[in-house]
């Protein structure tokens, strides 16, 4: 019997500074303790383990999103709740949200993703999960008026660490001139 070496992955696009390093320290005082090893970010695919094997096929899928998907501009404004669902503070994508939808469903058509989703797909950046409901709702007050605008040239495919830590494994520009 072989065994099949497994590895998580997540594809994400960054938040860049300042705004990322506000949003980290943001969920960092929220108490959640992810926001030590994962930098503030906008989903396009969560966490999802695959065969290890899968990953240069992976990395050849993305690069070709990548290339078929122009560069475009992020508008966070404001925060938003999954909450009862789930307990989660957001802030929210305001611009960008179909390039966002866009380039999601061309990561999941990877023949090395073969998960499916518990929720539709709602790109916004995390700044609260899993902390005590006051928590999550000084969050909620203290980022309702926060904006940003901000330029998204590509998104990177990261690897998780047995600590939980996401580690960048490639980075891809978005370069479709169309």
């Amino acid at each position: 019997m072989t065994t099949v070496d497994r590895t998580t992955i997540g594809v994400a696009i960054d938040i860049p500074q300042p705004w990322g390093g506000e949003l980290t320290a943001a969920r960092l005082a929220a108490g959640d303790r992810v926001a030590e090893f994962v930098p503030a970010h906008v989903t396009l695919l969560g966490p999802t383990e695959i065969d290890a094997a899968e990953v240069p096929g992976l990395h050849r899928h993305l690069a070709g999103v990548a290339r078929a998907h122009r560069p475009f501009t992020v508008r966070l404004r404001g925060t938003g709740t999954f909450r009862p669902i789930t307990q989660v503070v957001f802030v929210a994508v305001a611009a960008g949200i179909g390039e966002c939808e866009q380039l999601h469903a061309a990561v999941l058509a990877a023949p090395a993703i073969s998960s499916t989703a518990r929720f539709p797909y709602h790109p916004h950046v995390t700044v609260a999960h899993d902390v005590e409901p006051e928590r999550l709702d000084a969050a909620f007050a203290d980022l309702a008026g926060y904006a940003a605008e901000f330029p998204v040239a590509g998104f990177t495919l990261f690897e998780h660490d047995d600590h939980g830590r996401w580690r960048p494994y490639a980075e891809y520009h978005l370069s479709a001139d169309h």
